[in-house]
This record gives C-alpha cells, structure tokens and sequence, in this order.
C-alpha cells in the first residue's frame, strides 16, 4: 500500500496470508484458502495488531486478509497497516460492525472488500478470486500508454497576476472534458494555490503530506491524495499555513510527477516561477510549457528572460507563449506588435478578457473553460487545448527547428526594454508617415 516498494523482498513475497481473530473465522478460511491454491499454513491468528507487526519487518503478501474484529477504531487501524504494506497488496478485511458509512471509508482508504462475519464459504470464495482477478489483470494505464503516450504540460506565468493558475485550471478542465482524457492537475503553489478553490473543492493535505514524506508517495497515496473533480479530472492542490515555510529539495514534486504518469494520460502543472529558480528539474518531463504572459512593460520584460531560460535549461520543451486577459488596444499598456518586437517572437494565443465571464467562474465555482462554454469569443482556448491534446505525438525539438523562429532571449545589443520600444514606434510612426 504505502510503505516504501523492497525489490529484495518482491521475490519473496507470499501470494497470501491472513491475520485472523478466533478460531472460527480461521477455519472458515483455511478450506477456500487451499482451494486456491495457497498454504492454509498463512492464515495466522492475531488480528490486526499482529499483522502490522509482522508486516513492518517483512515482505508484503500479494492478497492479505485481515480481522478488525478486535479494531476500536477500524478505520485508523487500516492507515496504520498501510504504512507497512508495500505497493501492489491487496487487502480483504473482515469485521463485525454492520455500517454501510464504515465500508465505505474503508474501501475509499484503499482495500478491496470488507466481509461481515460470521464469514460465509461462497462470501470468502467471491472475495478472493476477485482480489486475485485484479492481481492478475493488466493495469488500465499500461494499455492506454501505447495508444495515447502521456502528455506533461506545465503552465508558468510570465508575471504574478496574469492569470496563468486560471488558464491552468482550464486546460485541465478541457483536457479532461472535451479531449476524454484522464487528467490530472497539480497546483505547485503549496501556500497560496487556488487550482483545488476555483473548481470549488476541499485541497485536503495530500500535497504537503507529500513533501513531509516523499517516500509514502506511491499509486495509493495519489488515489488517496487527489481530489476528485470529476470521473476523468483530478487535483492535488493545497493550502499550508503561511507560518510554516515548505523545506524542499524538490524530490517529492518529481516523485508526484512520475506518480501521475503511470496513472493518467495528461499531467497539468501549475508551475510557479520560482520553481525554474529553485527546482529546475521539474522541467526534465514537461513536453510542452505553456508561458502565460500579458501586455505590460514588466512582463515583456520577464517574458525575454523566462523564454531566454527554457532556451538554455529545457531545449527539448516546445514552449507555447499565451497573451492572456487581452484588451482593447487603447486599454493596453503595450500594444501587440510593440510587445511583439521587443521579445522577438509572436504571440501564439491570444485569450480575451471577459470581466462578466471571469466573474461568474468564480461565483459558481468553475474553471473559466466550463463557463465560458459556447462563447466564441474565448475559442482561442479550446484551440489550445485541441493543440495540446496532441502533443504527444508531436516532436518538440524538430517542431521548434522547423519554425526557424528568432533566439527569445532578445536584446542582446544592451539596449534598454523602453528604448526598444521606443525605437519600435518610431519606426511604425515613420511608416506611416510615408504612406
């Protein structure tokens, strides 16, 4: 379950003990157990208690039955028995406590079946041969991995405020919604993330359980962890306190990284900026950045450098540049094709500013996609998504090479961003002049 995958012990480990309560329950047992072909020999008598004492210094069974039958509190106990249950195990409880609400918190923490004893032979039979059918079935990840490789994208704001949690949120609700992909969407933003507020959920305390502890993060943990926004989107967000600075190498948002690869077909990262700072590694994944930008003299400026360090730091990252929150011309700071020349590069999508829109998002609790549906206006960002939907079968490296497109660094004669952008208007202003 959660403890640390051995490779030394998965050779060894049992196809299946139990850990039972009373004699009774072991004889019932036993038969079904030698039936299947398994040593009635590991139906061992202790509970609970000794199961996890027994686990915690050796190999994980592949089928694992216990008894909570001596359980106060069965739902805690289980967590505890996930610390020492290594990836893969499949656990089968049983217990006396007849509670619809407790065999449902036990089977969402993570076993396969809860049995009420007295135990039945055909109740025992009907749990084993499903554990064991699920044991031996292929992982709906693996089969799905050939037909539609995984898509990691990480969405990374030019500057605070220009809407780059937002168009994550977005994306992820359209990859999910639209694309039917299995998506999952990770809010890097520990302190002040938003990604699990704007779709209107709970973050929980999966993503800073996952950087106290980077060694629990398993499939499990992510299943556990992960807040459900619908059948086909996920989110790991948070909301740590503000007096408790996270103290990080960054291992556990790589090790969440790979975590969600196995398990979905896309990966939408919120990315802060300083993560390039501080964790450039996160970046060894990505397929496609998605650089959200807006229409101002201090995003050109930090658009040059951003564009400038996926250049040098992930050359293999294609990087798709966004003008988010788009107003008129005569209410922007920069104009388009001022900001333009002075990055040296276009915009590759331009997505409006709808204040109507935005504020009717947050006060039902939806991703700007999803309330913005049908408005043509906002067709920009479904065509990003579309665009993104199909990145894993593009090749970043030829598809950036094919476009001959100019060094994103820019300004390397030293001239200063307001002197370029005066030198650009002069120039247009000439043009005119002599037409």
């Amino acid at each position: 379950m959660n403890a640390p995958w051995n490779p030394a012990r998965a050779a060894t480990r049992d196809p299946f003990v139990a850990f039972v309560c009373d004699e009774s329950t072991a004889e019932a047992l036993r038969p079904i157990v030698d039936e299947m072909g398994w040593q009635p020999e590991k139906v061992n008598r202790g509970g609970l208690r000794n199961a996890v004492q027994t686990l915690s210094v050796s190999a994980s069974p592949n089928i694992l039955f216990v008894d909570l039958s001596e359980s106060g509190d069965p739902l805690n106990d289980i967590n505890s028995l996930a610390e020492v249950c290594e990836p893969g195990t499949i656990v089968i409880a049983a217990g006396q406590v007849n509670d619809v609400r407790l065999y449902r918190d036990l089977v969402a923490s993570g076993i396969q079946d809860y049995l009420l004893k007295p135990l039945h032979p055909e109740q025992i039979r009907e749990s084993l041969s499903q554990a064991q059918a699920t044991l031996n079935a292929p992982r709906v990840s693996d089969s799905a991995s050939v037909e539609r490789p995984h898509c990691a994208i990480a969405v990374v704001g030019a500057r605070g405020g220009v809407g780059a949690s937002m168009l994550s949120t977005s994306l992820a609700w359209l990859l999910s919604n639209g694309s039917r992909r299995t998506t999952a969407l990770l809010d890097l933003d520990v302190h002040f993330g938003t990604g699990a507020l704007s779709l209107d959920l709970e973050p929980g305390r999966g993503l800073t359980d996952a950087i106290e502890n980077p060694s629990r993060i398993d499939g499990l943990f992510i299943e556990r962890a992960m807040v459900r926004a619908s059948d086909m989107l996920a989110v790991l967000s948070a909301e740590a306190p503000i007096n408790a600075p996270i103290i990080t190498d960054g291992a556990a948002f790589h090790q969440l990284q790979e975590e969600m690869r196995g398990a979905f077909e896309c990966t939408v990262v919120d990315l802060p900026r300083s993560m390039l700072v501080n964790h450039p590694h996160l970046l060894s994944d990505i397929q496609i950045a998605v650089v959200v930008t807006d229409f101002t003299l201090a995003a050109a400026r930090d658009t040059i450098r951003i564009l400038s360090w996926f250049k040098s730091n992930a050359p293999a990252t294609r990087v798709i540049l966004v003008a988010n929150r788009v107003q008129q011309p005569a209410l922007q700071e920069i104009s388009r094709k001022d900001f333009e020349g002075s990055i040296e590069r276009k915009i590759d999508v331009a997505i409006p500013f709808d204040p109507k829109v935005a504020a009717q998002a947050a006060k039902l609790g939806k991703s700007l996609a999803e309330a913005a549906k049908g408005n043509k206006a906002f067709a920009p960002l479904n065509d990003l998504a579309a665009q993104l939907a199909a990145c894993a079968g593009d090749d970043p490296v030829a598809d950036r090479k094919g476009k001959g497109r100019k060094s994103p660094a820019g300004g390397g004669n030293g001239e200063s961003l307001l002197g370029k952008l005066g030198t650009i208007g002069a120039k247009l202003a000439a043009k005119k002049k002599t037409q």
